[in-house]
């Protein structure tokens, strides 16, 4: 069952939470912050990484919370002056050292993502046609020797009230490579995604109304609910240079992608990318 929501208790304790009122919902309203509805939860995304999630109380990777306090001046300390240093008494207290640890452990295409969601997030203070409405969007397999399909991007176009995934590959990515004249890794991938559309569109669907829901009233926003999803999952491709637009792209992507015949977009610089050409593109 896939499955948006957020127990009215849960919203209200976050919205009075210091680390949210203070440090989160700022960086969300300017792009830095990603913030998703799960089941019972939220999540809240930065530069590639969850930097938190909150289901009654915050919580982080332990490896982005390593963060000491010192009363030095700089940022190196001697063995002798551990004794001198504590760790940290709260997450808002040493909020902008945990997102500078969250951002140093993201791989090159999450990081990509990131960067397209800072631009194009449904929470940011603007009012765009196309928004991205979730990353990471998890779907319980269909097939038995899988547990769950992980879809990295749905946009939603707030005109038409339509939904579209979107699985974003960086050009290194092996499963969009393949020999000449075979169809490469992450056409099976976008197909199997298809798949779980026609299966579950209307739980989707619903999902995402309510998801709408929770982050209208959160985020005090006007966001339409969905009517529709696309049955195309689109494929986005970024992370190449003039050259290889040229050379390997032309010659070997899109002959083996559009053997087979799934639509994508592809720009090198994510930080180029326009959200509507993105969604045209694919139309």
């Amino acid at each position: 069952m896939f499955v948006r929501e957020l127990k009215e208790e849960i919203s209200t304790s976050l919205q009075e939470a210091s680390l949210f009122k203070k440090k989160l919902l700022p960086d969300i309203k300017k792009g830095e912050i990603f913030p998703a509805i799960r089941k019972g939860r939220l999540d809240f995304y930065h530069k590639g990484g969850k930097l938190f999630s909150y289901d009654s109380r915050f919580k982080t990777h332990i490896k982005f919370a390593s963060v000491l306090r010192s009363n030095k001046k700089d940022d190196y300390i001697l063995e002798e002056e551990l004794k001198d240093v504590k760790p940290i008494l709260d997450f808002t207290e040493a909020y902008e050292r945990i997102k500078e640890n969250c951002s140093k452990y993201s791989g090159e295409e999450a990081a990509g993502v990131s960067k397209i969601c800072s631009k194009f997030s449904y929470a940011k203070d603007f009012n765009q046609n196309v928004v991205i409405l979730d990353i990471e969007g998890s779907l319980e397999s269909i097939e038995d020797e899988r547990t769950q399909d992980r879809i990295d991007l749905l946009l939603f176009d707030r005109k038409r009230k339509l939904l579209r995934f979107y699985e974003a590959k960086h050009f290194s990515n092996k499963e969009i490579w393949s020999k000449q004249g075979t169809v490469p890794k992450v056409i099976t991938q976008v197909d199997r995604y298809k798949k779980q559309i026609e299966v579950k569109k209307d739980e989707i669907i619903s999902g995402y109304s309510n998801y709408i829901d929770i982050v209208n009233s959160l985020f005090k926003l006007n966001l339409e609910k969905p009517i529709d999803i696309d049955s195309e999952v689109s494929l986005l491709v970024f992370g190449f240079d003039k050259d290889q637009l040229q050379g390997r792209f032309r010659s070997l992507f899109e002959q083996n992608i559009q053997s087979g015949k799934i639509k994508y977009y592809a720009i090198g610089n994510p930080d180029n990318l326009e959200i509507l050409t993105m969604w045209n593109k694919c139309n």
